[in-house]
């Protein structure tokens, strides 16, 4: 049973000190709130109010704990990190997620395991340094900015094929521990990307706006 089904995109903030701008912009796309846990501190930093807090609630703050006390959705296990708490209970066409990345490491990379085990939801995240997303469906179609920068990061074993990069990854293996594509950059207006198995595609944070439009199918 999902605690937030929305029909519109969802923002889900999270407890790294995610900015008010990234969180600003994501809301201006995402319009639904919803927080993850300690990240209700940074929406009430913000003064706004989220649908709903949703996670363990072992790193959310007294002040915001008694303010959203009538949206707080508590998960007491522990097998899961509460990023995935609320991925596996919000129902939605898209997430922008902000405040998830660039923090402590661990946290970072327990994100990322999180979204190679759900291929299947449409989950972006914005960080100050890059907006990243899973290919969606195996293949997707993105309008970028020539010279800009990409970077292809297999989460586990793969297979991809691209066209319009500036070192093309032609049919490739690609693995964690083996062949992987940071720093890559756009060489032509359209960018196609194929991959067999969960691949991280990485850009500027300025390309959310094109993100969003490829992986909604606009």
């Amino acid at each position: 049973m999902f605690i937030v089904d929305s029909s519109d995109a969802v923002t889900l903030v999270g407890g790294a000190d995610p900015s008010l701008a990234d969180l600003t912009t994501a809301l201006s796309h995402a319009p639904i709130l919803v927080a993850a846990d300690g990240g209700a501190d940074a929406v009430l930093a913000a003064g706004l109010r989220p649908q709903a807090v949703i996670g363990d609630m072992d790193s959310l703050g007294p002040a915001a704990r008694s303010t959203f006390a009538d949206c707080l959705h508590p998960v007491g296990e522990q097998a899961t990190t509460d990023f995935e708490k609320c991925l596996t209970r919000i129902a939605a066409p898209l997430i922008i997620a902000v405040g998830f990345t660039g923090g402590r490491l661990d946290h970072t990379l327990a994100v990322l395991n999180v979204l190679a085990r759900h291929v299947n939801r449409q989950v972006i995240l914005l960080g100050r340094d890059d907006v990243s997303f899973l290919v969606p469906r195996g293949h997707i179609v993105l309008t970028l900015p020539v010279g800009m920068r990409l970077s292809l990061l297999p989460l586990a074993e793969a297979r991809v094929d691209t066209a319009g990069l500036r070192w093309p990854v032609v049919d490739a293996a690609m693995h964690p521990t083996g062949y992987i594509s940071p720093s890559n950059a756009v060489a032509e207006p359209r960018v196609d990307i194929h991959a067999i198995g969960p691949v991280l595609v990485s850009l500027p944070p300025d390309a959310l706006g094109y993100v969003i439009d490829a992986v909604c199918g606009r």
